[in-house]
C-alpha cells in the first residue's frame, strides 16, 4: 500500500522556502483582486456610478471571460511555461483595470469589455497556479502548502469587506479598482518559475507538438477519466456547489430578512462560515487521516447543514453553528482534494486537468444561481432548500462509491505503475 512519504526531519517548513512564499504572494494578491471587484463594482451602485443592471452586466461579462479562459490557459500551461501564463494572465487583468475606471459612470459597454479582460485573466489565473504549485513544493509539503493557500483566501474573505469599505471612505470607486489592478500586477510579477520537467505536450527535441487547443483538452479530459474518484469527487463538488452555495447566496438573505427581521443572521452566518473554513485548513494541515478520500467527501457533505438549517425557523445560533460547521468541512475537502490531483495526476496534464475541475465546479455556480430563485417562487422555500440538502448529503456519499475515492488515489493496492514514477513531479 503506498502512502506519502513523512517530513523529513530537519527539512525546513515551506513557509520558509522563498519560491513558495512568492507564489504565496501572488496567490494571494489574485485571490484579494478577484473577491474585490464585485464588491467593489458593488459599491458604485449606492454612489449612483453604476446601475444595478449595469453591474448584473459587468459581474456576467467577467463570468463569461472566466468560463473561456480556463480550458484554454489549462492547455498553455501545460503546453508552455506556466510562470508565463500567470505572468500575462494577471498582466491582462491589470490592464483592464484602467480601462474600467475610464468607462466608470460613462460607458457600461467599456467597462464590460475591461471586465472580460479581467475575468479572463482570472480564469486563466488558476488552472496554472495549481499546477505551479507543484512544480514549486515537493510532495511532502504539498499538504502544508495547499492549507497556506487556502488559508489566504478565507482571511481576504473576512478581513476584505470591513477594509475595503474603510478604504472607500476615503478613496473613490475608481481608486479602488486601480488597486486592484496593482493587486494583478502583483500576482503577475512576483512568483518565480517553477520546475519543469518534460512531458508530453512536447516533441523531439522539447519543441512543442502543435496540435489543436481542443486536442490537447480532449487529452486532458482523457486523463481525468483514468481517476475514477477524481471524476466522481469532481461530480459531487459540483453539485454541492450547484445546490448549497446557490441555497447561500440566494435563500440565505431572504431567510434572514423575512424570518429573523434583519441581515444580522446573514452577517452572522457567512461570518461563521469563513471562520469554520479558517479552522478547517488549520486542522487538515496539521492532520492526515488515513481514510482521506472518505473524510474529505464527508466534509463536502456538510455542506448540507447550511440548507438544512434555514428550512424552519429556528434559533439563530443554529444557522450560525450549521454554517461554521460547513466551513470547517469544505476545507477538508478542499486540501486533500488539490494536493491529491497534485500527486495523482500526470504531470504534464495536470494544468487541463484542473482546468476541467475550475471549469465544472464553479462555471456551472452561476446555472444554480439562476435556478434557485424561480424554483423557490414554484415551489416554495422549504421544498427547496430540502432538496439542496439532499443532494449536499447524497453526492459526496455516492462519490464514495468509486474506485480510489477512499484515499483520493487510484494507486493504493496497485502496481502498475511505480511511485517514483507518479511523484516526479505531479
Amino acid at each position: 500500500m503506498h502512502s506519502s512519504p513523512p517530513s523529513r526531519p530537519g527539512r525546513r517548513s515551506v513557509l520558509r522556502d522563498i519560491a513558495f512564499l512568492r507564489l504565496w504572494a501572488g496567490a494571494t494578491a489574485s485571490g484579494l483582486a478577484t473577491w474585490a471587484l464585485p464588491f467593489v463594482l458593488g459599491l458604485a451602485v449606492p454612489d449612483g456610478a453604476l446601475t444595478g443592471a449595469g453591474l448584473g452586466v459587468l459581474l456576467a461579462a467577467r463570468t463569461v471571460g472566466f468560463l473561456a479562459a480556463v480550458p484554454v490557459a489549462g492547455v498553455l500551461a501545460d503546453r508552455h511555461s506556466r510562470r508565463g501564463v500567470v505572468r500575462w494572465a494577471g498582466l491582462a487583468a491589470a490592464g483592464a483595470a484602467p480601462l474600467m475606471v475610464l468607462g466608470l459612470g460613462r460607458s457600461v459597454p467599456l467597462m464590460a469589455v475591461a471586465a472580460v479582460v479581467t475575468g479572463a485573466g482570472q480564469g486563466a489565473c488558476r488552472p496554472a497556479l495549481q499546477a505551479l504549485t507543484a512544480e514549486v513544493v515537493e510532495e511532502e509539503h504539498r499538504r502544508q502548502a495547499n492549507a497556506a493557500l487556502t488559508l489566504a483566501v478565507r482571511v481576504t474573505t473576512l478581513a476584505g469587506p470591513s477594509l475595503t469599505a474603510l478604504a472607500a471612505l476615503s478613496l473613490g470607486t475608481g481608486a479602488l479598482l486601480l488597486g486592484i489592478g496593482l493587486l494583478w500586477l502583483l500576482a503577475a510579477l512576483v512568483p518565480g518559475p517553477g520546475a519543469r520537467l518534460g512531458g508530453e505536450g512536447t516533441g523531439s527535441g522539447g519543441r512543442p507538438r502543435r496540435t489543436s487547443v481542443l486536442v490537447e483538452f480532449t487529452d486532458g479530459v482523457r486523463e481525468a477519466r483514468a481517476h475514477p474518484w477524481f471524476l466522481a469527487g469532481l461530480g459531487a463538488l459540483t453539485a454541492v456547489i450547484a445546490t448549497g452555495y446557490s441555497a447561500t447566496g440566494v435563500a440565505l438573505p431572504l431567510v434572514s430578512r423575512d424570518e429573523y427581521g434583519g441581515e444580522v443572521v446573514l452577517a452572522a452566518a457567512t461570518t461563521a462560515y469563513t471562520a469554520g473554513a479558517l479552522a478547517g485548513a488549520l486542522l487538515i494541515a496539521r492532520r492526515r487521516p488515513r481514510a482521506q478520500g472518505w473524510t474529505a467527501l464527508a466534509g463536502l457533505a456538510a455542506y448540507g447543514f447550511a440548507p438544512l438549517s434555514l428550512m424552519v425557523q429556528v434559533h439563530p445560533v443554529v444557522v450560525v453553528a450549521a454554517y461554521a460547521v460547513a466551513g470547517i468541512g469544505i476545507e477538508l475537502f478542499n486540501v486533500p482534494w488539490f494536493t491529491a490531483t497534485q500527486r495523482e495526476v500526470a504531470p504534464d496534464k495536470l494544468a487541463r486537468v484542473s482546468s476541467l475541475d475550475f471549469l465544472l465546479s464553479y462555471g456551472l455556480a452561476p446555472v444554480g444561481l439562476a435556478l434557485i430563485a424561480p424554483a423557490i417562487g414554484a415551489f416554495g422555500t422549504g421544498p427547496v432548500l430540502a432538496g439542496c440538502a439532499l443532494t449536499c448529503f447524497a453526492a459526496p456519499a455516492v462519490a464514495a462509491l468509486a474506485p480510489g475515492a477512499r484515499h483520493f488515489s487510484r494507486r493504493l493496492g496497485t502496481s502498475s505503475r511505480p511511485a517514483r514514477e507518479r511523484d516526479a513531479c505531479a
